[in-house]
């Protein structure tokens, strides 16, 4: 089955969307993640408000838009409009992630990357798999802008993290400075939301890399491991409930639990400090559940949920015996290595939400 497009263009607005299909009807205004038979489909397209309707669904559905046909979208998983743009800049931290959006980038069509990497963080595993890579400390801003503008970059993204002890370590260029200085808070949201406000100044959109990922975003029902047990499950929808709560107030992604009690829940520290803690103060047995989930008002152009094998080899150290991540907006990088993980060492990894 085909779906159309039907909406009205803005040039000027990329947005990322995606779109769920029913087998009669429409269907869905939803522009973060859904499902389209089974599968997560995203697409980059950039409109002011897109309305999708099966061609099978009554041509009155949305009497009050004039339809503006525009190309036919593959839902069957097909990347579809996500080629559109040829040129993506890379703001890259640290691990695996930056890599793995460079390959999947190239895979998806996208003709030049030039990635910002920094000293000590990034993966110098990273240069042969963009164009060019420029090597910036942690909190020159104006560099990190200027080595996209004056490549013609124009659209960028945010793949990887900076270690939280490295974030007091830097010393801020005169433009870092007086965006932390206009700053009541300071958190993921407040920051990166900043920084891509500095880099529009400059003309260059800050986009999700969601587009190029959905390939490392587990969807619901996903499992490695074992089985949950009734106790462990939960314990699972226990964190999670606690966990988008607390998320509310912008101080950390992770929560451990253990037979209803809240062990640990993440703060300035980061995810792997948090999962030790936790662990530890499960007891000698261990067998605590972590739960990391997305922001209530998450913006999914930067600080995604991202697990990977360094994650699973902390819970294993920790005796946490299940990980659980929010479905449709988590990474789980080097699946094929956690699996084996999962496997040897009895750790289940599920989806929920």
């Amino acid at each position: 089955m085909r779906t159309q497009f039907f909406g009205i263009a803005n040039p000027e607005s990329p947005l990322q969307f995606s779109i769920r299909v029913y087998k009669r009807g429409v269907l869905l205004l939803n522009h973060r993640h859904a499902r389209a038979n089974g599968r997560v489909t995203t697409a980059t397209f950039a409109p002011t408000r897109i309305l999708f309707r099966d061609p099978a669904a009554p041509a009155n559905f949305f009497p009050q838009l004039p339809p503006h046909e525009l190309p036919p979208f593959n839902v069957n998983g097909a990347p579809g409009m996500t080629t559109a743009i040829d040129a993506i800049g890379i703001i890259a931290g640290n691990r695996s992630l930056p890599l793995v959006f460079a390959k999947e980038a190239r895979r998806l069509g996208v003709k030049r990357l030039v990635a910002v990497g920094f000293e000590g963080e990034t993966d110098p595993a990273l240069a042969p798999l963009v164009d060019e890579i420029v090597w910036l400390k942690v909190g020159q801003l104006s560099k990190l802008i200027s080595a996209f503008t004056s490549r013609g970059i124009r659209h960028c993204v945010m793949a990887g993290q900076i270690a939280p002890k490295n974030l007091y370590d830097i010393r801020p260029d005169l433009r870092a400075m007086a965006v932390l200085l206009r700053l009541k808070e300071k958190n993921a949201l407040t920051i990166f939301g900043a920084i891509a406000e500095e880099l529009k100044k400059d003309g260059v959109a800050l986009i999700e890399a969601t587009p190029w990922l959905t390939p490392i975003m587990p969807a619901a029902g996903f499992r490695l491991g074992p089985n949950l047990s009734e106790e462990q499950r939960a314990d699972v929808e226990f964190g999670f409930r606690i966990g988008k709560e607390i998320s509310r107030f912008e101080i950390g992604q992770t929560i451990v639990v253990k037979g209803g009690t809240v062990l640990a829940v993440e703060g300035f520290e980061g995810t792997d400090k948090c999962l030790a803690r936790g662990g530890e103060l499960a007891g000698r047995e261990g067998g605590a559940v972590a739960v990391k989930v997305a922001g209530v008002n998450q913006d999914m152009r930067f600080d995604l949920p991202c697990v990977g094998p360094q994650t699973l080899e902390t819970c294993v150290a920790a005796k946490i015996s299940v990980l659980a991540l929010e479905s449709g907006k988590s990474l789980l990088l080097e699946e094929e290595t956690c699996a084996r993980l999962a496997g040897k060492s009895r750790i289940s990894v599920v989806t929920i939400g």
